[in-house]
């Protein structure tokens, strides 16, 4: 005589949820890297802040002072780069960030591309005040502390570029990674149905608008900007030694100003953009639109594509077809759109669709 349990349904039947976890970890390659060479500028900083400093009060100058302490906020930004990139690596499993900390370092390029700005528009105050009301410059004095911040400023790029690669730049990424989806279809013939697709993809991703280590780039752009000032500072400080031309320094200033001015928008432009969750560009969305779309059936009702790491975008994407196919099928049309890392796919049958068709 058989035997019936009252058992609940889910006691006699476990899934394996195991493959279908995964990381949210969308770094890039060279993190290490980067991280090291970060960290190393930043003791240089560090070690040249303090220098100026003892050098300043032991000899009494001013300008040997001020060039310490303008060290200190680089100092500060670059060690800002640091923590914030550490940070991003201890919140990537953590269930209290959708996808990983990522944003902790575009966030630190942010508030570093707003520190620069804020560079460019106190240089340009001062350098309109000077032209107003020029002021006596310790031309041999001064010259000595920009060649020093120029052979400082110098010695950082070629860590920071030695470490970086081409996470300064426009990029190119090439490799095995993860590609996950998650796919709900709705029909109403078949009820409601779930389908999930977990795989992985081999492709070219392009980095448009050099969507790379936005923090990294930030520290880049910093040393950049002030290994470009003291060689314009060089360049006016000589003008006034050597032939007296006292407004070339105020002029130069503003010179410095604009390009660090210029530099800094563009910082501010692609971080707010992360930050903000702003849609991909066009290329990367006609892309998945042409994949999806590339059975003459299924349309794209809602499509978001938005950026999670260096070089890793999400989607969100729902799809309707006369004849839904799963979801797997969809994430294989996929794979070749390598910038493509996490995506959710929903299904809907066509309404219009004839019964039983």
């Amino acid at each position: 005589m058989a035997t019936h349990t009252n058992a609940p349904l889910g006691a006699q039947h476990q899934h394996d949820l195991r493959p279908f976890r995964h990381s949210h970890a969308f770094g890039s390659a060279g993190e290490e890297a980067r991280s090291r060479a970060l960290l190393a500028v930043t003791v240089v900083t560090v070690v040249t802040m303090v220098i100026e400093l003892a050098a300043g009060w032991w000899s009494g100058s001013l300008a040997l002072t001020a060039d310490g302490w303008h060290m200190g906020t680089h100092a500060a930004a670059l060690g800002g780069a640091v923590l914030a990139m550490r940070w991003s690596r201890r919140a990537r499993d953590h269930e209290g960030f959708a996808f990983g900390g990522w944003k902790i370092e575009v966030l630190a390029a942010y508030t570093s591309a707003l520190l620069l700005t804020a560079v460019a528009i106190g240089l340009a105050v001062d350098a309109v005040q000077v032209l107003r009301q020029p002021r006596p410059i310790a031309f041999g004095e001064a010259m000595t502390v920009a060649v020093i911040g120029l052979l400082v400023n110098l010695a950082s790029v070629w860590l920071l570029a030695r470490g970086g690669g081409d996470a300064h730049g426009h990029g190119h990424s090439h490799g095995h990674a993860h590609k996950h989806a998650h796919g709900h279809a709705h029909g109403h013939a078949h009820g409601h149905a779930h389908g999930h697709a977990h795989g992985h993809s081999q492709g070219h991703a392009h980095a448009h608008h050099a969507h790379a280590d936005h923090n990294f780039r930030a520290a880049y752009v910093h040393v950049m900007a002030d290994a470009f000032t003291s060689l314009l500072a060089i360049a006016a400080l000589a003008g006034g030694l050597w032939w007296g031309w006292r407004w070339l320094d105020p002029v130069v200033a503003l010179v410095g100003a604009a390009v660090i001015g210029q530099w800094s928008w563009g910082l501010l432009r692609t971080t707010s953009r992360a930050l903000v969750d702003a849609t991909a560009d066009a290329p990367l969305r006609d892309a998945v639109r042409a994949a999806i779309e590339s059975d003459g059936d299924a349309k794209l009702a809602d499509l978001h594509v938005w950026q999670i790491g260096p070089q890793a975008w999400s989607g969100a994407i729902s799809i309707v077809a006369d004849q839904p196919l799963p979801v797997a099928s969809y994430q294989q049309r996929l794979q070749a759109i390598g910038a493509l890392k996490h995506t959710t796919i929903e299904l809907h049958r066509c309404g219009n669709c004839p019964a039983g068709g």
